[in-house]
C-alpha cells in the first residue's frame, strides 16, 4: 500500500460523490468521552467526510485486528494490537455516534461513503488471511503500519479543514494515537528488534 500526501489525500475526499456537499445541520455534535459539550457548534461538510472516511479506515483496522489477534506471537505486537483494538472500537463508536446525531444528510453521507478508493485492499486482508502463522507478525506489520500512517495522515489534514471543536480535536487525539502506533511497530520490524 502506498502513502498518498495530505494533499491529494483531501483532494480525493472533496471529490467523493455527495460527500462534501453534505452538510449537517447546526447542532452540536457530541463531546468526546471526558470532555464537555458546548452548544452553538456544528459539524460541515468537510467534518462529515472526514468522520465516515475514518470510520470506513477504523472498520479496516479492527478487522486487520480481528484477523491477527489470535496468531501473532511478538508479546509486544500482541499487546499493540489489543490496545488498538480497543481504543479504535470506542472511537468507532463515538463517530458513529457523531454522524448519526448530524441528522439524516450525515447519516446518510456515512452509509453511501465507498472506502474502496483509499485504505487496504481486498487482497491485503487475504494476504493477512493467509500468512502462515510464524508469518503473521511480519504480514500484520507490513500492513498496518502504513494503514495508521494513513490514519494519522488523514487526521492531521482534517485539523485545519474542520468546523467543529470537538471533531478537530478528537482528529487531533487520532493523529498522536495512530503516530505513536507507526513508532512503536517501526521498533517491531523484523530486523529491529532489541
Amino acid at each position: 500500500m502506498r502513502r498518498l500526501p495530505t494533499v491529494a489525500l483531501l483532494a480525493a475526499l472533496l471529490i467523493v460523490p455527495g460527500c462534501a456537499a453534505q452538510t449537517a445541520p447546526a447542532s452540536p455534535a457530541p463531546a468526546p468521552p471526558g470532555t464537555a459539550a458546548t452548544s452553538g457548534t456544528g459539524m460541515n461538510g468537510l467534518d462529515v467526510v472526514f468522520l465516515a472516511t475514518l470510520a470506513a479506515h477504523t472498520e479496516q483496522t479492527l478487522e486487520m485486528v480481528r484477523l491477527s489477534r489470535d496468531r501473532v506471537t511478538d508479546p509486544k505486537l500482541r499487546t499493540l494490537v489489543a490496545a488498538i483494538e480497543v481504543t479504535e472500537t470506542d472511537e468507532l463508536a463515538t463517530m458513529r455516534g457523531w454522524l448519526t446525531d448530524a441528522g439524516p444528510a450525515a447519516a446518510e453521507a456515512a452509509r453511501r461513503h465507498d472506502h474502496g478508493h483509499h485504505g487496504t485492499a481486498a487482497e491485503d486482508m487475504a494476504r493477512l488471511r493467509a500468512a502462515p502463522d510464524g508469518e503473521v507478525d511480519r504480514v500484520l506489520l507490513d500492513l498496518l503500519a502504513p494503514h495508521q500512517d494513513a490514519a494519522a495522515d488523514l487526521a492531521r489534514a482534517h485539523q485545519t479543514v474542520g468546523a467543529d471543536p470537538h471533531v478537530r480535536d478528537f482528529a487531533g487525539r487520532v493523529e498522536r494515537s495512530r503516530t505513536a502506533e507507526v513508532s512503536l511497530m517501526a521498533g517491531l520490524a523484523p530486523g529491529r528488534r532489541a
